[in-house]
């Protein structure tokens, strides 16, 4: 990324290299790749420096007030303060403050992070169930036939651990304390490990 900067002024940002007309003179799209800095700041051209100290995960956080400033011969992009998004489910309202409801009459609700984390949770465990559901079918419709035990034991465990990470996302108070439920650290052992743990390996 790059900007043009002509009277101390950002006039464009330039997010990928093109052939530009500055000053009346054109130049072709190849002077980003081979020209030095200092040829570039010549003709008003600097590569943007991106300062992410303020800026966090989109999934958890809103980065507001994107800014480019030139100072000391140099463009910097970076942002405000980031705000969280919303952890707890919500009714939908309109501007007025009134309901905002379906078809049918019905609530609309605007969902928090902490369902959205809980509809990934109980996906995976769908899909780990999946492959064995047919024992347990099975077993409805034949007399003499049993889900073998360690079928039955990793379906039992596959659900402990859904509903366990269900209850561990809905403890979160603050985003903070969602996305580290999510965080990895490396063990002494060399393996990584994180709050929320894992689902027991598929059979």
């Amino acid at each position: 990324m790059y900007a043009l900067v002509k009277n101390d002024n950002i006039e464009k940002i330039i997010n990928n290299p093109k052939a530009m007309i500055i000053d009346d003179v054109q130049y072709p799209a190849k002077i980003f790749q081979l020209w030095s800095s200092s040829e570039l700041n010549a003709i008003g051209i600097y590569e943007v420096i991106t300062d992410t100290s303020n800026f966090k995960d989109e999934y958890y956080y809103i980065n507001t007030n994107e800014q480019f400033n030139y100072s000391d011969n140099q463009v910097t992009r970076s942002w405000g303060t980031a705000t969280p998004k919303r952890l707890e489910d919500e009714d939908a309202v309109d501007e007025n403050g009134d309901p905002v409801l379906d078809e049918d009459g019905n609530q609309l609700i605007n969902y928090g992070l902490k369902t959205d984390k809980k509809r990934i949770v109980k996906a995976q465990a769908s899909g780990l169930l999946a492959p064995t559901d047919w024992y347990v079918v099975k077993a409805t419709e034949v007399t003499d036939y049993n889900v073998p035990e360690n079928i039955t034991t990793f379906r039992a465990e596959v659900r402990a651990k859904s509903n366990e990470m269900e209850t561990q996302i809905d403890a979160c108070t603050t985003v903070d304390e969602l996305k580290a439920l999510y965080e990895y650290t490396r063990q002494e052992d060399g393996t990584q490990t994180r709050p929320l743990a894992e689902f027991p390996k598929e059979i």
